[in-house]
């Protein structure tokens, strides 16, 4: 009885450490897993947090550019990044998550646009389960599995380069860096490792501190959109 609750007790372990390093993205373009899982919460915001994506570079179409940024949809591209993150290209939305946030990107006190049809094919034969159908900056999460989803998997479906540093060709120099907050909270270190949930405002914002929104958004009228 004693070695079988050892082994029984060894075999959760392992299937602990394997959920834990097997989730989210990974280095190198962010492995075949999409779910994320593990991870914690920041003990000052309480927001979710997952593990890091990982580096974006050899994804195909990845945006390292300066903005205004584009949806980056081309079906071909689009497909082999989806497929490079582990995620399906869908034929209609998923129905078993179907979650909102909202996202604002600010450059050096400027705020950018969150295109429309990002996640959704140029010729509108497939979706992702992340993905925009506005500008109004909402993001969906329309899954066909119950799982979870981390900024860093957006912004890869999206295939804008996104990591502790470096927001498209914008990275940390002097005086600028890339800051990130959850309903007003700041959320230190990768911002890749937010875990999406209901009804977010996220805040991306790259310059200098002088140059942050004043206040920092905390919150987004979604019931104004249905949602």
């Amino acid at each position: 009885m004693r070695r079988d609750l050892r082994a029984r007790a060894a075999l959760l372990a392992f299937l602990a450490a394997a959920l834990v390093a097997g989730c989210g993205g990974s280095s190198g373009g962010g492995g075949s897993q999409s779910s994320t899982s593990g991870g914690g919460s920041d003990n000052a915001s309480g927001v979710q947090l997952g593990p890091a994506f990982g580096s974006m570079d050899k994804l195909p179409g990845v945006l390292k550019t300066p903005p205004p940024w584009p949806a980056n949809n081309d079906d071909k591209q689009l497909q082999l990044r989806l497929r490079a993150i582990g995620l399906d290209p869908l034929t209609a939305e998923g129905q078993a998550v179907h979650i909102h946030q909202h996202l604002d990107i600010y450059v050096d006190g400027k705020q950018q646009t969150l295109p429309a049809q990002v996640g959704i094919a140029s010729s509108g034969s497939f979706i992702s389960d992340l993905h925009t159908h506005d500008a109004t900056g909402i993001m969906h999460v329309e899954a066909e599995q119950v799982r979870s989803f981390s900024l860093g998997q957006f912004f890869a479906v999206w295939g804008l380069r996104l990591d502790r540093n470096c927001l498209g060709s914008l990275c940390q120099s002097a005086g600028k860096q890339l800051r990130a907050f959850v309903n007003g909270k700041p959320i230190p270190g990768d911002p890749t490792r937010i875990v999406l949930a209901e009804h977010q405002e996220i805040v991306l914002a790259y310059g200098t501190a002088a140059e942050l929104p004043n206040p920092i958004p905390k919150s987004f009228d979604f019931a104004s959109l249905g949602l």
